[in-house]
């Protein structure tokens, strides 16, 4: 077989224009890098949109960890309310109390004055009405009434039963109080 080679040249793409009329090949790349401009501005917004959703999604993911956290507090709190408050019990029989043995009595304080602590670093407060105050449904649970002679002391607390506690702000247990009734 005899095979005829033939002479093939490739030549670089030319725009015949171009090379006709600088002022239009100017004015071509000037609407070309304007194109890529728009372009760049765009990829830039869309990738500072990406970031700044990334930003505020993480900051959403650790306002619920915090929360879920706060409730994993809150309701193991829940379970040693009362065992502090059987604490207090005991610890306000002034008279039984006082019976006991003056050593395991300063040791049980000092477990107490522990449990207080740690409760307090867990954001528990007391709710500890006084005597006058006017009640609140949000923090007072009403378990009785007194009779009061003065209308002023309608609607307010006359006896703490037992405190109660928030955790965070949120009532856990609102205190026990009996409150004053006026009757004409």
């Amino acid at each position: 077989m005899d095979t005829e080679e033939k002479d093939i040249t490739i030549e670089p793409e030319t725009d015949a224009d171009n090379v006709k009329d600088p002022a239009e090949a100017i004015k071509k790349l000037k609407g070309e890098l304007s194109a890529c401009r728009k372009e760049r501005e765009e990829y830039l917004a869309g990738w500072q949109r990406a970031k700044a959703d990334f930003i505020n999604t993480r900051k959403d993911e650790e306002k619920a960890r915090a929360a879920f956290v706060k409730f994993a507090n809150e309701a193991f709190v829940a379970e040693l309310l009362p065992v502090f408050q059987n604490f207090e019990r005991a610890m306000s029989n002034k008279e039984v109390w006082e019976k006991v043995d003056k050593n395991w009595r300063v040791g049980i304080e000092h477990i107490y004055a522990q449990f207080r602590v740690a409760l307090q670093k867990a954001g528990v407060e007391a709710i500890d009405p006084k005597i006058g105050d006017v009640f609140d449904g949000n923090k007072h649970a009403s378990i009785g009434v007194v009779s009061v002679v003065e209308q002023s002391q309608d609607h307010t607390v006359r006896e703490v039963v037992e405190k109660g506690f928030a955790i965070n702000g949120k009532i856990l247990e609102p205190a026990k109080v009996r409150i004053g009734e006026y009757k004409k």
